[in-house]
Formats: structure tokens, sequence, C-alpha cells
């Protein structure tokens, strides 16, 4: 009885400290809990009672954000279908309305002598200005990114201050420059002014700096030349970044105006947007006009489509290295 009695003593102690821990860890887990619950409370505080994740929140979500879409596609909507009316006076909302539709507009458009013209013009304009900027800001960025020397720092910094620089105050003396050079109505006067951009060597030199210096170092000690380092290890490794700004960099020159407006003065030198504003003043129909808005719009939302893609990745990787 008594080796009985001791078993059960020292056992005792041992379920009253497991008793004690575990009354502790409940207690642990009771303020986890209701620090949990408190802190649930308080973000549901912070969202309106509506818009909360039920049923009646979800369809009130669902709402605005369908009148937000509404509201963005209605104008584009409007181009297309009022483009697609015959000729004469607008009348809303019946205009709107999708039938008695007609590609006349269209046939007038694309029919008409000037506007393939602007077409291929604004297509020279923005394919090149896209390569043209490509190059010199890869080529400025790996520069200003891996290479070591003297200023460098302050010629990028005194470089990238040109984004203050509002782009209107710089349009008068650039003008009085091409016009010295005999650069007006040329193609070459009209890229050339907007190959230098200071945003995208911005870029272009955040991304190249998280780039391993391994790498470089590596090819360096197998005897690959600068030019070969620039087009077999850094070409292929910034193609997000390159994607991204070629998109941005297309649309900016697609829907750019005012400096093809001042350079081109002549009718063949005209892109798409300033063509198509001219007609507004020849008293040319409504419908030929957003017909000729659709027209120019078609290109851009493909290459966006294309693009759309890789603009996200660039962005963020833009965003994280550097």
């Amino acid at each position: 009885m008594s080796l009985d009695t001791h078993e059960v003593s020292d056992t005792g102690p041992a379920v009253a400290v497991a008793k004690t821990e575990s009354g502790a860890g409940g207690g642990r887990f009771r303020r986890a809990s209701r620090s949990g619950r408190s802190g649930s409370r308080r973000e549901q505080d912070s969202v309106p009672y509506a818009m909360r994740g039920t049923t009646r929140g979800k369809w009130l979500r669902g709402l605005v954000l369908g009148i937000v879409a509404l509201a963005t596609i209605f104008p584009f909507y409007a181009m297309v279908v009022l483009s697609l009316k015959p000729s004469g006076a607008v009348e809303f909302p019946g205009s709107l309305l999708p039938w008695n539709l007609t590609t006349s507009a269209y046939s007038d458009v694309l029919g008409s002598q000037d506007v393939p013209q602007w077409l291929i013009n604004t297509l020279i304009y923005s394919v090149v200005g896209v390569l043209g900027t490509l190059l010199l800001s890869a080529l400025a960025g790996y520069a200003f990114a891996k290479k070591r020397f003297p200023g460098r720092d302050a010629m990028f910094w005194s470089f990238l201050s040109m984004v203050m620089v509002p782009y209107h105050v710089t349009m008068i003396p650039t003008f009085v420059l091409i016009a010295k050079m005999n650069g007006v109505d040329t193609y070459w006067g009209l890229i050339l002014p907007s190959l230098a951009n200071a945003q995208a060597v911005f870029l272009m030199r955040q991304f190249i700096q998280g780039l391993p210096d391994e790498l470089f170092e590596a090819a360096k000690i197998d005897g690959a030349s600068e030019f070969q380092i620039f087009v077999r290890i850094v070409l292929p490794l910034i193609k997000p970044i390159m994607a991204t700004l070629g998109t941005f960099v297309f649309l900016w020159h697609w829907n750019d105006f005012l400096w093809p407006l001042i350079v081109g003065q002549s009718t063949d030198m005209r892109t798409l947007t300033v063509g198509i504003a001219s007609l507004q003043q020849q008293n040319v129909p409504l419908n030929v006009v957003l017909a000729g808005s659709v027209v120019a719009f078609v290109p851009i939302f493909m290459a966006y489509l294309v693009g759309q893609r890789y603009v996200t990745e660039g962005v963020a990787a833009t965003g994280i290295k550097g």
C-alpha cells in the first residue's frame, strides 16, 4: 500500500503542473482568440456595413463596379455606333441604338487618299520611335547601372531632372533647332527629338541595376567584349521591361498630337491624330470623323493586348529591383 501511495503522490504534482500549463496555454489561446476577434471587429468597423462580406455587400460591390465599367465603356460604344450610322443629324438617345447601321463611313475613310498616308506616317513615327527609344535607353541604362566613370551619378540625376521640366517649355527651342537643320516636314525631324526619354532611361537603369554582377564578371573572364555582354546578357534579361516600355512609348507616339502638328506642316506629313482633327475643320460628317477615330484606335488597342502581360511583370520587377 505504501508503494501505491507513493506512486499516486508522485503523479499528483505532474498532473497539477500539466493542468497549470494547460490552463496557461488556454489563457494564451483565449487571449489570442480575443485579440483576433477584436482585430477582425476593427477591420469590419473600417468597412461600411453595406460593403461587408454578405450577400448584400457582394451585390452592392458588383453594382458599383458595373456602373464604373459602363461609364468607362460608353464613350467607345458611342464612337463605334455613331461611326456606323448614316450621315445626318445626330439625335440622342435614338442615334445610340444599334440599328440602321452602315459601313459607308469606313469606306469613305479607307478609300480616301489622305487617311492611308496618315496611317503610314503614324506607323513610321511610332515604330521607329519605339525602336530608337528602347535602344538608346537600354544603352544608357546599362552604362548608368553597371559602369563606373567620373561624374556618373551627377550625369544621371541631371538627365533625370528633365522629367521635372514641362514638355511645352522645351518645344519651341527644339523646333528652332530642327528648323535650322532643315528637319521640318521630314520623318527624322519628327522622330529625333522623341528618342531622348528620361523616364525610359530611369526604368532601364533601375531594372539593370538589379541584375547580379557575377554574370558580367564571368562574361569578362570568358573574354566577352562590352558589345557581346550587352547583346548576349543584358538584352535577353531585360525583355520584360523592354516590352513594358515599348507598349507605353508606342501608345505615346501613336496618340501624340502637338509635336506632329508643329513639324508636319504639309498634308502628306500629318499623323492620324492631326489628320482626324483637321477633318472637323472641313465640314466632314460626324460619322466619317468617328470612323477615322475607330481606325486610329484599333492598332493601339491591339498593341496593348499583345503587351499587357509584360506590362505588369515589368512594372513589378522595376519596383522591386534597384
